[in-house]
C-alpha cells in the first residue's frame, strides 16, 4: 500500500523542486528484495502503475548515458531511442555500472537527481507523460516517490516527451 506522508524526512529530490518552486507530494512504497535488488511490491500498490513511471539508465556509443523515463507498465523502445539520440543502437548501463553512471542504485534512479549532478545526460520522457496532469517518479531512495506534473518537471530538467515505448 502506498502511503503519503507529510513528515517523511525530505530527499535531495524533494529539496531541488523545493528550491524550484515545483509542488509534488511524497510518496512511500513499499518494497521487496529480489535477487540482487529491492522491487516495487506491485500487488499492494493503491496506485494506477501506469502513473507510476521508471527511470531507465542507458548507453548510446555517439551519446554516451542516456536516461529513459517511461511508465511502470511499459517497455522502453532501444531502437526508437537510439534513433531519438542519433544513435546506430543503445543498451541498458550495467547493473555494477549504475551508480558510478547515475549516483543511485537500481530502484532509486531519479531523473531529477541525475539532471542536478549529470546536465549533459539527455532525459527523454516517454509521450505518455504528456497526457497526464501527475505521475510518480523516484524521489531518489528505494521506495520513496513524489507526484509531480510532468508539464512543469519536463522543462525543468531540460528533458522532452518522445514516443520511446515499444508498441503493443
Amino acid at each position: 500500500m502506498s502511503k503519503k506522508h507529510s513528515k517523511l524526512a525530505k530527499t535531495l529530490v524533494e529539496k531541488i523542486l523545493d528550491q524550484a518552486k515545483i509542488p509534488y507530494t511524497q510518496y512511500e512504497l513499499v518494497t521487496q528484495q529480489e535477487g540482487d535488488v529491492r522491487q516495487l511490491k506491485l500487488d499492494e500498490l493503491a496506485l494506477n502503475e501506469h502513473m507510476i513511471y521508471k527511470t531507465l539508465a542507458l548507453t548510446g556509443k555517439t551519446s554516451g548515458p542516456i536516461i529513459g523515463v517511461v511508465p511502470l507498465d511499459e517497455r522502453i523502445s532501444y531502437k526508437k531511442l537510439a534513433k531519438i539520440t542519433g544513435n546506430r543502437k543503445v543498451g541498458m548501463v550495467p547493473l555494477k555500472e549504475l551508480v558510478a553512471t547515475t549516483g543511485y542504485e537500481h530502484g532509486a534512479n531519479t531523473p531529477i537527481g541525475i539532471h542536478q549532478t549529470h546536465h549533459h545526460y539527455p532525459i527523454i520522457f516517454s509521450n505518455s507523460a504528456q497526457n497526464q496532469t501527475e505521475i510518480l517518479v523516484s524521489s531518489g531512495k528505494i521506495g520513496r516517490s513524489i507526484k509531480v506534473a510532468p508539464a512543469e518537471l519536463v522543462p525543468f530538467l531540460g528533458a522532452k516527451f518522445a514516443d520511446i515505448t515499444e508498441d503493443d
